[in-house]
């Protein structure tokens, strides 16, 4: 039996208070896991699930693709600030997957770190 195995796992209830109005932010490279980690963490903690990359191409109504297209890197990642700053100051408590270049930007790390816990996916 490996030592993970012998650690209790605390119940749901003990987990979403510890949380309190606080988001839990998956954050990582592309391709990491964020959003299928994600899907699972929301469900077994009973919580809502947010992609991030899904709200900003509704948000724009385009996809992130077309968007880097026609308005570049650079919009998008302002845009990406704006949407995760909106879902973590209206929507907490929940599981949310960042892009895998949100978290470069100094301000979405503060809002991250002001309305969250991050967890660091490493594949």
């Amino acid at each position: 039996m490996t030592a993970a195995a012998t650690i209790a796992a605390p119940d749901r209830a003990d987990l979403r208070a510890a949380l309190g109005g606080r988001a839990i932010v998956l954050v990582g490279m592309m391709g990491s896991g964020k959003s299928s980690v994600g899907r699972r963490l929301a469900n077994r903690l009973g919580l809502p699930f947010v992609d991030a990359d899904t709200e900003i191409e509704t948000a724009a109504g385009m996809t992130i693709p077309e968007i880097f297209a026609q308005r570049g890197e650079a919009e998008f990642r302002d845009g990406e600030r704006r949407v995760i700053s909106r879902i973590l100051t209206t929507r907490a408590p929940l599981v949310l997957a960042t892009g895998g270049g949100a978290f470069m930007n100094a301000e979405t790390r503060e809002r991250i770190k002001q309305f969250g816990i991050s967890v660091w996916l490493k594949a």
